[in-house]
């Protein structure tokens, strides 16, 4: 497991509705700005990049996933800075496979 629910359990304070929110948000978003983010780098297109990877990151935080975090953080500062895409290219591809990884958990531990 590359997720951790420790810091939605402690903001949630017990609310598993809330919980759940957030879990199914996650689901929805983050795939669908990960396409975007994946056709942005393949484009070549900086700005997008940068907000996507932007977008990509809180979310991935509130799920404790601190290594994604770090690499959405990486492709957001390569993306703002105009930085090197070949880098950009394999921070993503391991920011994807971890994604991909927690949508299937999620759906399984929440059962959905």
């Amino acid at each position: 497991m590359i997720y951790s629910l420790d810091k939605l359990n402690e903001m949630a304070d017990g609310d598993n509705d809330f919980i759940n929110s957030v879990v199914s948000v996650f689901l929805e978003e983050v795939p669908e700005d990960l396409g975007l983010l994946e056709k942005a780098i393949e484009s070549r297109d900086y700005e997008p990049t940068y907000q996507l990877a932007h977008k990509i990151k809180p979310n991935v935080d509130l799920l404790g996933m601190e290594q994604t975090r770090a690499a959405a953080y990486e492709i957001e500062s390569l993306g703002k800075q105009q930085g090197d895409f070949n880098e950009i290219d394999k921070i993503f591809k391991t920011l994807k496979v971890d994604v991909e990884q927690v949508v299937v958990e999620l759906k399984n531990d929440f059962n959905l």
